[in-house]
């Protein structure tokens, strides 16, 4: 018996070694490697923001301007991120990532870029949990169909239209899925009404009160 308990014993101390190890390892690992996921969650932010504002609209660091903006808009989350694309001192564009939380499987993340016109200039999907072979054609991998938001605004189609063709719109729905591009089409039409009401609110129109949100969290990969 006492054989039996000092067997069982010593395979606790060795399981519990062997944990202890596998932990230290994990953390040294971590720690080594930290500075490079940084650096590359802030690239896959950056490709997605070049995706969205043609490079012919900027010279800046889209990644280091990023601020932070509370809003009370109908379908989506309760802050955007913001970004401000330049070239030289002039304002060209603006990028907002918001959070639809009218899909069908869940919250989908968007970037969405106005120009100076207040027209769109790009609509990216993030993140996303939808229906794969139905609600995921809203990703580029996926299909074109997002591809459709660029040069639309609120004067076109009109605002009355900024619906997918089932609710009487312009934009097309998937077959079998129309929940998910609601939730995109809706998103998009109320950051370009917020824009609109911003951008006019904004020193006579000089985007200058792109540069007076609410500075973010300090965030080298610029993520949320």
């Amino acid at each position: 018996m006492t054989t039996n308990k000092k067997a069982i014993l010593t395979s606790g101390i060795t399981l519990g070694l062997f944990a202890l190890v596998g932990v230290v390892l994990l953390v040294v690992v971590q720690w080594f490697t930290k500075d490079q996921i940084i650096e590359n969650q802030r690239q896959t932010k950056l490709q997605r923001l070049q995706e969205v504002v043609p490079a012919s609209l900027y010279d800046n660091d889209m990644l280091a301007t990023i601020s932070q903006q509370s809003l009370a808009l109908k379908g989506l989350g309760s802050v955007a991120n913001i970004y401000t694309a330049k070239q030289g001192d002039d304002v060209t564009a603006i990028v907002y990532e918001v959070v639809s939380t009218q899909g069908y499987s869940g919250p989908i993340n968007l970037l969405v870029a106005v120009d100076q016109q207040g027209a769109l200039t790009g609509v990216r999907v993030v993140t996303h949990k939808e229906t794969p072979g139905l609600g995921d054609k809203i990703d580029t991998n996926k299909s074109d169909w997002i591809l459709e938001f660029v040069g639309k605004s609120l004067e076109n189609p009109t605002e009355a239209l900024w619906k997918v063709r089932k609710d009487g719109g312009e934009f097309d729905q998937f077959t079998g899925a129309t929940i998910t591009p609601r939730a995109v089409v809706n998103a998009v039409r109320e950051v370009l009404k917020f824009h609109q009401v911003y951008y006019e609110a904004s020193n006579n129109n000089d985007y200058t009160g792109a540069t007076r949100l609410m500075p973010a969290k300090a965030d080298p990969a610029g993520n949320n």
